[in-house]
């Protein structure tokens, strides 16, 4: 007799993902990729994080190897406070954030102690494809607000909170992932007279705000709250070290207030104790040496470099038959075939082919919870060296 495993019902809700379907592909020899959503790990502080270890372990090795407090270990609690401090979060201190193992299991946080089956949730059009999964996983309705080059459309967004009500809306303002758009200050006031006008929750992820090229993006939603009065308690702020120290060390944060932090812990305890208390005293350690601010000058010029070969090789290679707007931060080119010439306008069919000729990237309709756009892509150039960018969009051109 057969036995069926019973599933949870809430397995129902999510499938796997066609990202990692595609990285199935990419074991044929001589494939350029620019599929990853990872950074460059040629980038790594290697020898300051070696230095960090070792100073966890000679300054405080019982509390490093130690169990820990769930809602984090408080060297890196401070340690964090004074990094957001220093970016304009004002009357961020240790008490106002939990750590997490990455801002994924922020993420997960916020689904659990908000998201009951049936409830809306915002999000925009396109979005994180783990955020659209796991907000689903917790029985979300999610509802798209599109994006444009200057990130969320906000008159739009008022009409969605109108006729939807959701528990919460959540954005990605700057350097998104895939959109790798940038909220323009205007609409970043915006969306915080909303949260307060509608009396409805925002939680801001910001992993890519620190990967900026040239001017440092406008104010983080939680640096700009300060500004307009009542916002604070209707904001959550997710941050990560993950795309500027090391994504191994799985070291998140959330900023919130305190009655939802204080939930959020409960359901920490119950997933993990705590994040990994070896790579908190890491991080902390680190970011007490003061070489974060030397790393990502190192990084912000690497990838503003590659982000500029790649934009002049797609207008050179690709012509009219592409368009997308030149990424100011992050890690990602978001565009959109046009059709052009009578060229490939599906972004799958373009994928498929794409891998005949030896170069991967992701199709963007996974990145939409509703009404996807299938003539979109995502291209990464953060691990591509400037040749193998040059390289890999000529063959992207020849897949056409």
């Amino acid at each position: 007799m057969s036995f069926a495993i019973p599933f949870a019902d809430r397995l129902n809700n999510v499938e796997t993902s066609a990202i990692r379907e595609l990285f199935k592909l990419l074991g044929k020899p001589g494939i350029i990729s620019f599929a990853g959503g990872f950074p460059d790990s040629a980038m790594f502080d290697v020898d300051g994080i070696r230095e960090a270890v070792n100073a966890a372990l000679t300054e405080e090795a019982g509390g490093a190897l130690q169990y820990g407090a769930t809602e984090g270990y408080n060297p890196l609690r401070e340690q964090l406070a004074a990094f957001m401090t220093a970016k304009g979060n004002q009357g961020v201190a240790a008490d106002n954030l939990i750590v997490t193992t990455g801002s994924q299991q922020a993420l997960d946080l916020v689904g659990k102690t908000l998201v009951s089956p049936g409830d809306k949730v915002i999000v925009e059009g396109p979005t994180f494809l783990a955020t659209i999964q796991c907000f689903r996983l917790y029985g979300a309705q999610l509802v798209t607000a599109p994006v444009d080059g200057q990130g969320v459309d906000t008159d739009r967004l008022e009409k969605l909170i109108v006729e939807h009500k959701p528990k919460f809306i959540y954005l990605i303002p700057t350097f998104g992932n895939p959109s790798g758009a940038m909220l323009s200050l205007e609409r970043r006031r915006k969306v915080l007279e909303l949260a307060v006008q509608h009396n409805v929750l925002v939680v801001e992820d910001d992993p890519y705000g620190d990967l900026y090229f040239g001017d440092a993006p406008p104010p983080s939603l939680l640096a700009l709250s300060g500004q307009v009065p009542g916002s604070r308690e209707r904001l959550v702020h997710c941050g990560s070290l993950s795309k500027v120290l090391s994504p191994g060390l799985r070291v998140g944060w959330m900023v919130g207030p305190a009655e939802l932090l204080a939930k959020a812990t409960m359901c920490k305890q119950f997933s993990d104790a705590h994040t990994s208390t070896f790579a908190q005293a890491t991080a902390a350690q680190y970011l007490k040496a003061g070489r974060m601010p030397a790393t990502l000058a190192k990084v912000r010029a690497v990838y503003a470099e590659r982000a500029a070969t790649m934009g002049h090789a797609l207008r050179r290679e690709l012509g009219e038959a592409i368009e997308f707007v030149q990424p100011q931060g992050g890690l990602f080119v978001w565009a959109r075939l046009t059709g052009a010439g009578g060229k490939v306008a599906d972004g799958g069919e373009l994928a498929r082919r794409a891998i005949e000729k030896g170069v991967a990237f992701v199709p963007g309709a996974p990145f939409y919870a509703s009404n996807p756009d299938h003539s979109t892509l995502r291209l990464s150039f953060a691990t591509v060296g400037l040749d193998k960018i040059e390289e890999g969009v000529g063959r992207l051109g020849a897949a056409l």
